[in-house]
């Protein structure tokens, strides 16, 4: 799973998922991308079984990059813990996806294939999503 090697700070505010992707919004490696089309937290976990779920369809053909990365951390307290005694423990890490960002891409394998393998990938997102070629491809 992906998780950063070193944080600025160890506990973040939650913030809002408000608007749209200014960066990372077009396909700048591969022929194919699975664009997304709501605002959501991604977490690492839902990443590396999508990436695995893509990887696994083209049976190591091809190549795929993951364009977003699990930086933000989310914290929980434990079940029945009472009132105060302060902000929880980092419990996971999420991406904060926003609407027209590009999640994945993927290039090496026939159009049928790369549409196939992102729709088995979006099947493990929290987000709505779009399968997108570039121009000239399937």
């Amino acid at each position: 799973m992906l998780i950063p090697k070193k944080l600025k700070h160890k506990k973040h505010h939650r913030g809002h998922t408000k608007g749209k992707a200014m960066v990372g919004n077009v396909l700048s490696f591969g022929n194919y991308g699975l664009r997304a089309l709501s605002n959501s937290w991604v977490t690492s976990r839902q990443i590396e079984a999508a990436r695995r779920a893509m990887t696994r369809y083209v049976q190591r053909g091809g190549k795929i990059w993951v364009r977003i990365f699990p930086d933000k951390p989310i914290t929980a307290k434990g079940n029945e813990i009472p009132m105060g005694g302060g902000k929880g423990a980092v419990d996971y890490f999420v991406a904060v996806v926003k609407k027209g960002r590009m999640l994945f891409e993927m290039d090496g394998v026939t159009p049928q294939q790369a549409r196939e393998a992102m729709r088995l990938a979006a099947r493990k997102l929290p987000v709505k999503t779009r399968f997108e070629a570039r121009k000239g491809e399937g």
